[in-house]
């Protein structure tokens, strides 16, 4: 988006400008990307822009653009993804709607031009060359390593799930009408050059995918054209639209996307109900019944004052609470993310060593996988439920199914369903050990007994089985 002000302000007048542009002739690094961790892998990524001014400057702001004169790392962008590997992958048994979608945009529409079931690779070629088709492929990671080191480092960094689509579109055509998305969005161009336009938002942090007319948005904020090895990111319900310019052969770029359902209004939603179910217990104010009739009534203007007092109550005990408890969302990032990828060192999942004793200090070593939890006893139904922790990860996560819908989408031909990554451990202390409030609030091992420090050694042996914790043990 444009700077307030300064020059920058009537620019509507005097046609599109570009975006912030970072000068990386002499900036750039010899090595493509640094995958030591998260946060250098980002780094990289945005890399000669600082993360702290990405975040300060830009992050759901204004769109970002780096262009770079760097061979090393545009051939780098073009290992992820090339439109010959195609021919490949359609030989390991893609679907139409499932793995890929072709479409072309025609009069402002999205022209979906799919055949039914399995794809032909000389079908798809003849709609690519001949029709002018934009090819989607969905979720790469699912078969490039390197995109699977990619995103499952994004989504240590993030703590979001990070998804992404690749983009393959012929010379003289463009594939989508104007839209914009419910995600941040990263723009890596492989192959070729595509022409960008960006315009101004008509819903800012949209919540829902949406297409707009060319009546309706007006003139380009942003023009520009990206080429191999550039880096074009947006904030979710920035409007956008893309083609691949007359004598460009064709473009490839994969677009990587984080953040679908991730607000403040998601986690509110989210951790309210648990918010309110501690209340209630220490508040009697919660516990009083609602006015009769009240569920039949269509005005509740009166009970809207009890709702207000009661929310300022809970509000204050939000404020004296030492936690804060997510219901679903850590939960469904932790069985929808990728596991991680250890390439040709998977023996760190392998089960070994000594087990574990009440003095003895551990490492995890995915600790990035990892959820431990105290919530009440998913098993016991009885009147009173006691507090046990749960330890999710997403070790045995499918890469295959990550970001492919629902369970009923993708299930097997056993029926189990495999895309929730359902074969993630939950771990359970014995029923007897935490029982109390002050057990899971107390930070202090004293306060403690020593049947919940047993258990807490079980439950270390446990990971250990698992593969989740170090194979040396430190006394």
């Amino acid at each position: 988006m444009p700077k307030k002000g300064g020059r920058h302000a009537d620019m509507g007048k005097d046609g599109p400008t570009r975006c912030k542009r970072a000068k990386v002739e002499a900036a750039c690094s010899p090595s493509a990307m640094s995958f030591e961790n998260p946060d250098s892998l980002f780094g990289s990524l945005i890399s000669p822009i600082k993360q702290e001014v990405f975040f300060r400057e830009y992050w759901e702001q204004k769109p970002l653009l780096v262009q770079r004169n760097n061979p090393l790392l545009a051939a780098y962008y073009q290992s992820l993804f090339q439109l010959s590997d195609l021919k490949e992958l359609c030989g390991r048994g893609l679907y139409y709607g499932r793995d890929l979608n072709i479409c072309r945009c025609v009069n402002g529409k999205k022209k979906v031009l799919n055949k039914e079931g399995k794809v032909d690779y000389m079908q798809l070629k003849k709609d690519f060359d001949q029709k002018k088709a934009t090819i989607q492929f969905h979720q790469p990671q699912r078969f490039k390593e390197e995109l699977w080191k990619i995103q499952e480092k994004l989504e240590c960094y993030f703590g979001s799930l990070v998804g992404s689509n690749v983009y393959m579109t012929p010379q003289g055509s463009q594939g989508l009408p104007p839209h914009y998305d419910d995600v941040e969005v990263f723009i890596l161009q492989l192959e070729g050059e595509k022409h960008w336009r960006l315009y101004k938002p008509t819903v800012h942090l949209a919540r829902e995918y949406n297409v707009e007319s060319e009546d309706r948005i007006g003139n380009p904020t942003h023009e520009f054209l990206l080429k191999p090895g550039d880096l074009l990111y947006f904030p979710r319900g920035t409007i956008h639209q893309a083609d691949t310019p007359p004598g460009i052969l064709y473009s490839t770029h994969v677009t990587i996307s984080t953040y679908q359902n991730n607000s403040w209004g998601d986690f509110l939603l989210d951790a309210i109900p648990g918010l309110v179910f501690d209340t209630a217990k220490e508040d009697v104010a919660l516990r009083t019944s609602i006015p009769r009739k009240l569920l039949m009534q269509v005005d509740v203007a009166d009970s809207t004052k009890k709702l207000s007092s009661l929310l300022r109550r809970l509000a204050d005990h939000l404020e004296n609470a030492r936690e804060l408890r997510s219901s679903d969302m850590k939960k469904d990032f932790i069985m929808n993310r990728l596991p991680p990828c250890l390439g040709c060192d998977s023996d760190t999942l392998t089960p070994g060593g000594k087990f574990p004793t009440i003095d003895s200090k551990i490492r995890l070593q995915f600790r990035d996988h990892t959820i431990v939890t105290v919530e009440p006893d998913q098993e016991n139904s009885d009147e009173i439920r006691r507090e046990m922790v749960y330890v999710y990860h997403s070790l045995k996560n499918k890469r295959e199914t990550h970001m492919m819908g629902t369970e009923e989408d993708t299930a097997s031909e056993e029926g189990t369903p495999e895309v929730c990554a359902l074969n993630h451990l939950t771990t359970r202390l014995h029923k007897h050990t935490v029982e109390a409030k002050q057990n899971r609030a107390c930070s202090c091992p004293s306060n403690h007994s020593k049947a919940f420090w047993l258990a807490v050694t079980f439950l270390l042996s446990r990971l250990m089985d698992c593969g989740f914790l170090c194979h040396t043990w430190m006394h």
